[in-house]
């Protein structure tokens, strides 16, 4: 399992020099590096486990490889999907630029996958959630040149690592109330975890923060819009990234806590969320002009399917899910790789300039035949028995709780209708008639053409083997394989069900909704340019009905305001950078005081008339330094303050600190002189405005350090021997000073003794300091003989 996390990683390490080597051919290498990940992840079938490396022992963190039916479904799906579209980029890619960045990151982001499918603790599983959002930045940015690229990029890694920071903190919390941040822990005792997030009131956050995060990276409505977007991708990638990759990583979250969180309040988000999710990006799939755009919408429709499937607390819940997993990267990867095939050799994506290419495009129209039956959902295709389990899940719901849950089941056949619709309509792409500017399309090359073959007889076989199972259970030779890897114990069922599938051979309420989901979706399709061309027009009408709106208004007024701060804040003077650096500092500190509660204590004082002289002279030059008409004046009398606060140590019987303080405040007047000779004599006019904004600023810095103070020595005893802070024997440090010390004075022995090396550090920061005085002497002198 190590091995199989780190395979990928260490090739993407050494990609650049293999692509020295190899070039062009470096996708074979890839495609090795995947073919051998799906061999090691294979050799784990039918095992479960957990395989741990200490890595923050002292946290409890540790990585964790959890390996199980659910996790190995997604790790056959990253990396042998992975060996085909690897395998596909070989002729896609050819001449492209960048190659060696293309492989090393793609092969990066079957790894990170690969860890968020075998991840058993949360900290493990948010770092590969976190890589996977990283590769797919650079991946969907790989044409860098164009600005269409770029937003995209940026709003996939916007959406996704947002969602992810919402996410972590859902996983902070969970593990705070468990008490565990191990996965594997959790689903051995769920019913354990539900009730600690129960009594400390924090399982709805939980859900919610953990559905924010799943729902933004696999594309769930409102979070879906980044998704159509990253078809700006290479198809290769947008093959990888929607069937195998990034948006299946949302959907292993929730069916691999669910069954830890599994509650009415998950059956609410999740069922809801879904169904929702499907109907309404398959109704965005119908108003696509785009091929890949089309595929792309179904992407989220579809994954709203398995949300929703994931969503229920019944098993076939469960295994609606897992199932659909399966199906719908069996059906969506060479979907998209038909699609690339289409733009390669049509020279268009454009849906109402292609039509007729079977006459062109045979083995790929054969393809498209399998896959996009499959997407619709039409018996005996894959996609048919997992929407059928979607549909016995609903339908059972609906009838155990009544009432308005009718309306569950009626959602999912809507929604399953405009799949119907779309899917139809991509199959069209290959039948009708031939647009007359569309011309000779060429057929691709084999390395293009092999992986979606491949992949439809996978579906295909899949398909298959319901309909024999629907004669005999004997004569289907893959169900007890499919079993092994949707089995309902991995997913959160109950021991003792036996997954099977098959074609009905009896009328049920499942086996109607489809019927019903297909006779309304051939009844609608003579009216699919009607709905297409409606939908355009309300999307102009009403620009807030779509997502994206939102989006760019609240990216956009976010860029104004930044730019706006900007002109405030970024003014090149540094009075404007100190102002803003001080209020800041000054209003998190007070306001850190606040949140915490503190209290001010008591005052208590005694003033000698010598103190109460240096107190009034130090008052008196604060108030000459805010009239001094020059800089020098100013600063000399600044120095003032300087000068009467060692006067006051030396009064407080701390004659090294007054030396200290008069070494230092002689420097800095030094300093500022020989700066200020640089400087005009006068200030000058200044605004009314600008003296109250440094007045109200003067006075709020005074008074933080002034609490700061104040709170910093409330809790000091100079009568305790023990001190409450460092748990230091004071009283034994007074008797054992002068005798243990060789000293007469107990500061001077704690500053050489207890403090040496923080009293060697001060002593360094004076010496740098005169240095810098002497390097600026010597430096204006030398100046001065050049003129």
């Amino acid at each position: 399992m190590l091995a199989l996390l780190a395979l990928p990683f260490v090739a993407a390490a050494v990609t650049p020099l293999v692509h020295r080597a190899l070039g062009e051919r470096t996708a074979y290498f890839a495609a090795v590096v995947a073919l051998a990940c799906f061999g090691l992840a294979a050799s784990q079938y039918g095992t479960e486990g957990v395989v741990a490396v200490e890595w923050i022992p002292a946290l409890g963190v540790s990585l964790s490889l959890y390996v199980d039916g659910l996790s190995l479904l997604v790790a056959f799906l990253a990396s042998g999907v992975g060996v085909l579209v690897f395998t596909y980029s070989a002729g896609y890619m050819h001449g492209e630029p960048g190659l060696a960045k293309y492989y090393a990151t793609l092969l990066a982001f079957m790894g990170s996958m690969l860890g968020v499918a075998l991840a058993a603790d949360l900290v493990a599983l948010f770092v590969f959630w976190e890589l996977t959002s990283i590769a797919s930045f650079v991946l969907i940015g790989h044409y860098s040149g164009q600005e269409s690229s770029l937003y995209a990029a940026r709003k996939s890694m916007f959406v996704t690592v947002g969602g992810g920071l919402f996410m972590l903190v859902g996983f902070v919390l969970l593990a705070n109330a468990t008490g565990t941040f191990s996965i594997a822990t959790m689903l051995d005792q769920p019913e354990l975890v539900r009730e600690a997030l129960r009594s400390q009131g924090v399982l709805l956050p939980v859900v919610v923060l953990v559905g924010i995060g799943a729902a933004a990276k696999s594309a769930q409505v409102p979070l879906h819009i980044w998704l159509p977007d990253a078809m700006e991708a290479p198809t290769p990638v947008s093959a990888f990234l929607h069937s195998a990759t990034m948006v299946k990583a949302g959907v292993y979250l929730v069916g691999r806590l669910r069954p830890v969180l599994a509650t009415d309040e998950w059956t609410l988000l999740f069922a809801t969320l879904g169904l929702v999710t499907m109907t309404v990006a398959a109704v965005l799939a119908i108003a696509a002009t785009d091929i890949k755009q089309l595929l792309a919408y179904s992407t989220a429709s579809h994954l709203g399917l398995i949300v929703a499937g994931f969503g229920f607390a019944s098993v076939l819940g469960a295994e609606t899910g897992a199932f659909h997993i399966l199906n719908h990267a069996m059906f969506k990867a060479p979907l998209f790789l038909v699609a690339g095939i289409v733009a390669h050799e049509a020279g268009t994506r454009t849906i109402s300039e292609l039509g007729g290419l079977r006459r062109d495009l045979p083995i790929t129209a054969a393809v498209t035949v399998v896959a996009a039956l499959g997407m619709a959902g039409v018996p005996p295709f894959n996609g048919f028995y997992s929407k059928e389990f979607l549909f016995e899940t609903t339908y059972e719901f609906a009838a155990h709780a009544g009432g308005l849950a009718w309306v569950v089941p009626a959602v999912a056949v809507l929604g399953s209708v405009f799949t119907f619709l779309y899917s139809v309509r991509f199959l069209m792409l290959f039948f009708g008639e031939k647009p007359s500017g569309l011309g000779h399309v060429h057929r691709p090359p084999l390395t293009m053409l092999a992986p979606p073959v491949l992949l439809a007889v996978v579906a295909g076989t899949i398909g298959l083997n319901g309909l024999l199972a629907s004669f005999h259970a004997g004569f289907a030779p893959i169900t007890e394989f499919v079993a092994g890897i949707v089995n309902s114990t991995t997913v959160g069922g109950h021991g003792g069900h036996e997954f099977s599938y098959y074609v009905p051979t009896y009328v049920s309420p499942a086996l109607a909704m489809s019927a019903a989901t297909i006779a309304l979706g051939l009844v609608a399709y003579p009216a699919y340019g009607r709905i297409h061309d409606a939908l355009h027009a309300l999307f102009r009408a009403v620009p807030p009905v779509r997502a994206d709106w939102w989006y760019d208004t609240a990216v956009g007024g976010l860029d104004g305001v930044s730019r706006g701060a900007a002109r405030v804040v970024q003014t090149g003077q540094l009075r404007t950078y100190a102002a803003w650096t001080l209020a800041a500092t000054a209003g998190l500190a007070l306001a850190g005081y606040a949140a915490v509660g503190a209290s001010l204590p008591p005052l208590s004082y005694s003033l000698s008339i010598p103190l109460l002289l240096v107190l009034v002279t130090a008052v008196v030059a604060a108030a000459a330094v805010t009239v001094a008409p020059s800089h020098t004046t100013g600063v000399l009398t600044l120095s003032i303050l300087g000068f009467m606060l060692a006067i006051f140590y030396i009064l407080a019987s701390a004659p090294d600190l007054a030396l200290t303080q008069l070494v230092v405040e002689t420097l800095v007047l030094v300093i500022f002189l020989l700066v200020l000779d640089r400087l005009p004599s006068y200030y000058g006019e200044t605004r009314l405005s600008r003296k109250l904004r440094d007045a109200g600023l003067s006075v709020l810095v005074g008074a933080t350090v002034t609490v700061t103070v104040l709170l910093a020595t409330a809790g000091s005893d100079p009568s305790a021997s023990m001190n409450p802070v460092s748990g230091i024997d004071t009283e034994h440090i007074v008797e054992l000073a002068v005798e243990e010390g060789g000293g007469t004075n107990i500061v001077n022995v704690i500053l050489v003794d207890l403090r040496a090396f923080d009293t060697m550090g001060e002593i360094a920061v004076v010496a740098i300091a005169a240095l810098s005085v002497v390097t600026l002497i010597a430096m204006r002198e030398r100046g001065g003989e050049a003129e």
